[in-house]
């Protein structure tokens, strides 16, 4: 298949790692991964800032940039569920759904010597609704030992503009996943989202905590 990169602005900017591993990983299975250097926002912020019409014009700017392609594939959950169900963009997928329920793999060949912890972000149970598919693919990586996390369906408190407006709120409930995290013993905690885990891993942080964040394709490119 031919797949287009989508990588957003959040992994453009802070997590240029993230974009890298989609493609190792997407490119060890023999597909072709291009990248429109004309891509830009898909139009979340705007639309949740109040700004729908800014919006659907970067909907519709996308569906332009990455027309031609077999599918297009993005590491982040929150991204594709704006274009696909905010938007009507079609044809977009969050990795580990392309992955499995697109390509039917669960098995991408990765090793990963860590004891982790699933976040299921709140777009990705409740918007793209991904479901199991990151748990099957953390499930045959070998090396890798997955821990339970308590109350795992919980929002982490990040949830863009809302961290910003309620952000007493917002830290209340990232401390309430971050002592999850540290119970469930794990080494690090991935997720499907990486400003999910950017607010988890920052707060981690700030707590002194051990365990660290890391995003599901970094886990999947590991050899």
């Amino acid at each position: 298949m031919r797949i287009g990169l989508f990588v957003t602005c959040l992994a453009d900017t802070l997590f240029p790692e993230v974009g890298r591993a989609t493609v190792t990983v997407l490119e060890r299975l023999g597909h072709e991964v291009v990248f429109p250097d004309e891509q830009t926002c898909c139009g979340q912020l705007h639309l949740n800032s109040g700004y729908p019409k800014e919006a659907r014009r970067l909907g519709r700017r996308f569906e332009r940039v990455f027309t031609g392609l077999d599918a297009v594939v993005s590491p982040s959950s929150s991204c594709v569920g704006t274009l696909r169900h905010e938007l009507g963009v079609a044809n977009v997928y969050e990795l580990s759904e392309l992955l499995v329920d697109r390509l039917g793999v669960e098995d991408v060949g990765a090793s990963f010597d860590a004891t982790v912890c699933y976040h299921p972000t709140c777009h990705s149970l409740r918007m793209t609704k991904v479901g199991d598919a990151p748990l099957r693919l953390l499930a045959n990586v070998r090396g890798l030992e997955l821990r339970p996390l308590e109350r795992a369906d919980e929002c982490c408190g990040f949830g863009g503009t809302f961290s910003v407006k309620n952000a007493a709120v917002s830290t209340a409930m990232c401390d309430d996943k971050c002592e999850a995290i540290e119970r469930s013993g794990a080494e690090l905690c991935t997720a499907v989202d990486g400003s999910c885990l950017m607010q988890i891993g920052g707060r981690l942080a700030r707590r002194g905590s051990r365990p660290r964040t890391i995003h599901l394709a970094e886990i999947l490119a590991g050899t």
